[in-house]
């Protein structure tokens, strides 16, 4: 009689969730990167970067996490492997918004342009003596 592993189905839908994590990833990687070559101004090449890098970075960061714990060859190793990823995506995910928020406001007031422009809400706000 064959025994068969009652969590062997857990550890598959892990593998495959895993998966589709890192391929989602690698879209978000190359819909960034054609962003950064089609879109108009720095500001919202920017946008693109942010965007490839929080879901390029993170998507396949929880996928590893996801992955490594149903690999039981790793051994203890998997739960380092495991938790090392998430904390790096949560890492990433809180700290590149902000990191691209002080580049386009020093890019702003550095003078970059921004045209083509729908709207600068910043200019504004200074036109009215409401920011520096």
């Amino acid at each position: 009689m064959l025994v068969q592993d009652p969590y062997s189905v857990l550890k598959l839908a892990a593998l495959i969730i895993g998966g589709v994590l890192t391929v989602v990833g690698a879209l978000c990687d190359l819909i960034g990167a054609i962003g950064l070559l089609r879109f108009p101004n720095y500001f919202v090449r920017l946008h693109a970067a942010t965007v490839a890098t929080i879901g390029g970075a993170v998507y396949p960061l929880f996928g590893v996490a996801i992955m490594s714990l149903a690999c039981d060859f790793l051994g203890v190793a998997r739960w380092f492997i495991s938790a090392i990823s998430f904390l790096t995506a949560i890492i990433i995910t809180l700290t590149a918004p902000t990191g691209s928020h002080a580049v386009a406001r020093a890019a702003h007031k550095a003078g970059v342009p921004v045209h083509p422009k729908a709207c600068d809400l910043l200019e504004e706000d200074r036109k009215r003596g409401v920011v520096k």
